[in-house]
């Protein structure tokens, strides 16, 4: 039996960090474009829902085949709105019944473009093959967690160096993950049950470095660039 799957993409309009980011040009495409055809590439992918609140997003998602029949509410489309809140919502818009012929839910972030289809497809082989509850993209963290820690007002270090960690050989030498934010996999009932794309028992897809980028400014926005133009990925 082929197995059906329904994708999510969630493109709100109030970016404040790079205004318009999800519609901004990036190699001759709008940002969102790029995440759009990487799902409707998919095979296994049979609805491409695009969420957003904006009229001008819904038009340019829906001329190239992604499924947009109506706009977020503004209350969905806050800066303190989670994915979690976004998809449940579209989930209960859908309907139960309408859901029970998908085998998961994918959350697929406009921020993220140039991840592949072929990495959503390999994360769909690691999440039928494993069972597990869901599947969440990573990659390799630039820098061990020692290397991180929080900064005072007065730019005081008290805080910055963890003991727990810094004083723990075992830590050194080994690989640290971080979340893209690409690819998000999961058991539509699980998610619906937990309102978490991270429940116990999730796996972890690796993803190189050079498609892992999450755009939050210009600079994220010019490294994307960069990779696409020069074929890095």
């Amino acid at each position: 039996m082929n197995k059906k799957y329904l994708s999510i993409i969630t493109a709100r309009s109030g970016s404040k960090r790079l205004p318009n980011k999800n519609i901004k040009v990036l190699n001759g495409k709008p940002l969102m474009v790029w995440s759009i055809m990487a799902s409707l590439e998919c095979k296994k992918i049979t609805r491409t829902f695009l969420s957003t609140d904006s009229p001008i997003y819904q038009k340019i998602g829906s001329e190239i085949g992604a499924d947009c029949p109506w706009l977020r509410e503004k209350y969905l489309s806050q800066d303190n709105t989670t994915s979690e809140d976004v998809v449940i919502d579209i989930l209960e818009k859908i309907g139960r019944k309408n859901l029970e012929k998908y085998n998961g839910l994918i959350l697929l972030q406009p921020t993220s473009p140039l991840r592949k289809t072929l990495d959503i497809n390999n994360a769909i082989n690691l999440y039928e093959k494993s069972k597990a509850p869901a599947v969440v993209s990573i990659n390799e963290s630039p820098c061990p967690p020692h290397w991180i820690g929080e900064l005072d007002n007065d730019l005081s270090m008290k805080k910055f160096f963890n003991k727990k960690i810094h004083s723990n050989p075992t830590h050194l030498g080994k690989s640290w993950y971080r979340l893209n934010g690409a690819i998000y996999i999961i058991d539509i009932n699980i998610f619906l049950k937990e309102k978490n794309f991270r429940p116990y028992g999730t796996k972890g897809y690796i993803m190189p470095k050079e498609r892992s980028i999450d755009i939050d400014n210009e600079f994220d926005f010019k490294i994307a660039e960069f990779l696409i133009n020069s074929n890095a990925t």
